[in-house]
């Protein structure tokens, strides 16, 4: 996984940030890309399982995907910690839009 392996960092001109912002980037690409990562492995754990079970009917795209954690007993917990996750990818999206290396 990228983000754990902060594999980014080839990609950003590390030189032009100040240490805060290299932290904050850090912060926001981990956070962010696990918590993307989470909710694209539960989708294809679905995915899956409908395919052998030989039941098409029973995938599910991320709308569903979120709705099942939202049946879970933390559901409003697990689905405010994936929203604040899918803010900080949003962040980390930015950053990398502002400081990627061309």
């Amino acid at each position: 996984m990228q983000a754990l392996r902060r594999r980014y960092h080839d990609e950003l001109e590390r030189g032009a940030m100040s240490p805060r912002t290299r932290h904050l980037v850090d912060v926001t690409g981990l956070g962010g890309g696990v918590a993307r990562a989470l909710v694209f492995a539960v989708a294809g754990v679905f995915v899956v399982r409908a395919a052998v079970e030989h039941r098409p009917e029973r995938t599910k795209g991320l709308d569903d995907t979120l709705r099942s954690f939202a049946d879970t007993p933390f559901g409003p917990w697990l689905l405010a910690l994936v929203a604040a996750g899918f803010v900080l990818f949003g962040l980390f999206s930015f950053a990398l839009a502002r400081w990627r290396r061309v």
